[in-house]
């Protein structure tokens, strides 16, 4: 009989590699903070021009534009094409980028944006507050999976000119400024886009920007090619050439490419941990965990309510007391991570509750929930079998699958992993539905009505909208809720909707957060910036150069 000799096996195989691991996550971390400490930016630098800058992008992005798909890869290599309406810095405030200057009416019902002149598209057409409104009444309030909740409240547009934009809301809208950015809201050339199949436009693929970076090349499997835009709006910037992102798929062989000098800058914990603490020390590399500020990123399993056992609530909460969080952040995500009880992250500490959690780790109560819920095991100890897909970016998520696995396997729930590509995952997932249990992460952002309530919203249930609702699930309460967030300015009343939108959710259960991710990047020693921006991660390199020893 599997199930006692692997509950042991599993209980043996997660002593030891959590004593492994969290000894070497001590060292690592120490290891960061020393390095970040070491070498702080000196004030006397000067930024030098010229060089390739050869950068990992893992998994290969689907499309190239983020105003039509938010995965990671693609705001990664896109955020070097596209300049925001505005940046953040490491505090979260919205500076100054193609808008110079906004404001807010005293009543909340207009948002004006004061667009800078002089920018050109990279085919040399100019950029105007028509691109802006075109993309706004096309874009974000019909396709982006979060910018439909977050410019809802949006009646119309208007363009006095060509370098004014008003917004004009039905409600208040706050969290409009806090979603922007290059990556938030990622403004298209109205000349290149009007009239076509916009998720079929074959720019989507070949894209014509505003930033510092030309688009030049993308082999397949291989490489994207960026060049030095010589018609930047910010006058000697970009101090880099080119830019080459590079398609990596094998973990040893992305720390052997940072090792080598091969590959100078990798985002998003592209090695495994114990690789990063020797790639750390080394005199040619240092690790960055500044520049996610904007993320929040957290990781969630998500239950299809609309499939199989799954549909009962018992069933679910039964789940989710199957599963130790705290150990998949610290032997999964070897202490990068910290357990996650509430999809609204404690980073967002003025909207999180931590008392809204209502499953802790106990499998005895998990047993007797399925138990009541009339899934009895079988003469071979299984209950029911389940599908579990996980989003492909990495070994990471791999691993968590395989963690799950053995975790539900203890309670009799028999479970299959499913490996594809992110095209297949996306949509079976969030088109066919044709899953039970996925895995992935969302960034929360720096405003739950962001990058949370996009998880939850009925909405988007089946269109093939990646990155949104793929539980299925539909409550008439919550979608209540996030539409009155949408349009609430004062900010008591939004943090009393927040917690008791955390209250139902974690109630029903149709999503289980795991843990809180903590991102690291790994880059050249010698590459430097006067300036980490706290959306850096989705930024360009704009601001980047290699310093290259003197010659005596």
């Amino acid at each position: 009989m599997p199930d006692q000799r692997f509950s042991q096996g599993a209980t043996e195989w997660t002593r030891k590699l959590a004593n492994i691991r969290l000894r070497k996550c001590t060292v690592a971390l120490a290891m960061v903070a020393a390095v970040l400490l070491a070498a702080p930016v000196r004030a006397a630098e000067v930024p030098q021009p010229g060089g390739t800058l050869t950068a990992i992008i893992q998994p290969e992005p689907v499309i190239l534009t983020a105003a039509l798909n938010t995965a990671a890869p693609t705001g990664t290599v896109s955020g070097n094409i596209f300049d925001g309406l505005v940046d953040y810095d490491t505090s979260l405030k919205p500076i100054p980028a193609l808008a110079e200057s906004w404001e807010t009416s005293a009543d909340g019902l207009s948002f004006t944006l004061h667009l800078r002149k002089g920018v050109l598209w990279h085919d040399g057409k100019p950029f105007t507050s028509a691109d802006v409104k075109w993309t706004l009444e096309n874009v974000w309030k019909t396709i982006h999976p979060r910018n439909q909740a977050t410019f809802a409240k949006v009646r119309a547009v208007e363009t006095p000119d060509d370098a004014t934009v008003i917004l004009r809301l039905s409600e208040p809208s706050v969290a409009i400024l806090s979603s922007i950015n290059s990556n938030g809201a990622q403004v298209l050339p109205k000349h290149l886009y009007e009239g076509t199949d916009i998720l079929n436009n074959p720019y989507n693929n070949k894209p014509v920007g505003t930033g510092p970076f030309v688009f030049k090349e993308w082999k397949k499997g291989e490489y994207i090619l960026l060049e030095k835009n010589p018609n930047y709006w910010d006058k000697g910037k970009p101090y880099l050439d080119k830019v080459i992102y590079k398609v990596v798929p094998d973990a040893a062989a992305r720390s052997a490419g940072l090792e080598k000098g091969e590959i100078q800058y990798a985002t998003l914990s592209p090695v495994p941990l114990k690789d990063a603490e020797r790639l750390g020390k080394l005199p040619g590399l240092k690790i960055e965990t500044a520049g996610y500020e904007w993320l929040s990123p957290w990781l969630f399993l998500d239950f299809n309510v609309e499939r199989g056992p799954l549909k009962d609530i018992r069933v679910r909460h039964a789940l989710a007391r199957a599963i130790d969080r705290k150990a998949v952040a610290n032997v999964v995500w070897y202490g990068f991570a910290k357990p996650a009880g509430s999809p609204i992250p404690s980073t967002l500490a003025a909207f999180h509750d931590a008392s809204a959690a209502t499953d802790t780790f106990d499998v005895k109560s998990s047993d007797a929930l399925l138990d009541e819920a009339g899934f009895k095991r079988g003469a071979d100890g299984n209950r029911f079998t389940l599908f579990i897909d996980y989003i492909p970016y990495g070994d990471d998520y791999k691993r968590t699958a395989e963690y799950i696995k053995q975790a539900l396997k203890r309670v009799g729930v028999d479970v299959t992993i499913r490996t594809q590509d992110t095209a297949a995952y996306t949509k079976r997932v969030y088109g066919d539905r044709d899953f039970d249990l996925s895995i992935t992460w969302f960034a929360a952002f720096s405003d739950p009505q962001i990058g949370v309530t996009r998880a939850y919203w009925s909405a988007s249930v089946g269109k093939n909208i990646p990155w949104t609702n793929g539980s299925g699930y539909r409550s008439n309460e919550v979608d209540q809720i996030i539409s009155k967030v949408q349009g609430e300015p004062d900010p008591v009343k939004r943090v009393a909707l927040f917690k008791d939108f955390q209250k139902i959710v974690l109630t029903d259960l149709p999503t289980l957060p795991l843990v809180e991710l903590k991102f690291f990047t790994v880059q050249a020693a010698n590459l430097k910036t006067l300036k980490i921006r706290g959306d850096q991660v989705y930024g360009s390199f704009r601001d980047f150069w290699f310093e290259v020893p003197k010659q005596n």
